[in-house]
């Protein structure tokens, strides 16, 4: 069953066409990478996805849902929550309360929003620092905590635009498990540019090559793909 269906998705900023006649659909419960050299449309195309940026022409349906005239705020009701590639997290508030604004916008319920943000900052391993101010924390800690803040609000769909970006090789580890984790309850897709990541967590793989889609496929078939390697990868597990 498909989660997450656009068709014909474009973007146009001054005249250039950052996404251009994309399609994708991801079924529930599929770890699905995006990958594509940089300045492909990547982030981009989540921010249409997301309701972030109104698109210039195509349809995304959420949960059989048409959402794309939606804005962000009534898809993140929906049940899509949302990552950046910059963090941004509220540094001098603590840890907590970040994780906690999110999850009040989902659960009337005091009680049952402490209860999801407990159990996402134990998820990412923050737990123990809860009290901290969140601007305190590393910036992979940081990175770790903005997952939290996503998973808090119960996503069917969690969209991670470069997460293990900064992270330590311990805590990509423990991001890798993570994902593994989610799978059973939480359909994620993933802007990677760490090729060894997508090959352990993505069940499909979409390429982006300006703006379009050049190649889909499982990892395996991705890294095999002359087309991929021509575009960007350039070797085994090459970083985009």
């Amino acid at each position: 069953m498909s989660l997450l269906v656009a068709k014909g998705l474009s973007k146009q900023f001054n005249g250039l066409l950052a996404v251009d006649d994309v399609s994708l659909d991801i079924p529930q419960g599929q770890v699905r990478a995006l990958i594509g050299p940089n300045g492909a449309g990547k982030t981009t195309l989540v921010g249409l996805l997301s309701g972030r940026l109104p698109s210039s022409g195509g349809k995304i349906s959420f949960d059989g849902r048409d959402v794309t005239g939606l804005s962000a705020h009534k898809r993140i009701a929906m049940g899509m929550a949302y990552t950046f590639q910059i963090t941004s997290i509220f540094p001098n508030l603590p840890v907590w309360e970040n994780v906690a604004l999110g999850a009040r916008r989902v659960f009337r319920s005091a009680t049952e929003a402490d209860r999801k943000v407990e159990a996402a900052l134990s998820r990412v391993g923050l737990l123990d620092r809860a009290s901290e101010d969140a601007g305190d924390l590393s910036y992979g800690h940081q990175r770790l905590l903005e997952i939290a803040m996503g998973l808090a609000q119960a996503p069917k769909l969690l969209i991670l635009d470069e997460p293990t970006q900064g992270l330590a090789d311990g805590e990509v580890a423990a991001f890798n498990n993570l994902i593994g984790e989610l799978r059973a309850t939480t359909t994620v897709l993933l802007i990677e540019h760490n090729m060894d990541v997508v090959m352990q967590v993505a069940d499909f793989v979409t390429v982006l090559n300006a703006g379009q889609v050049l190649f889909e496929g499982t990892p395996e078939e991705v890294q095999a793909s002359a087309a991929v390697q021509a575009a960007y990868l350039g070797g085994e597990h090459a970083e985009a």
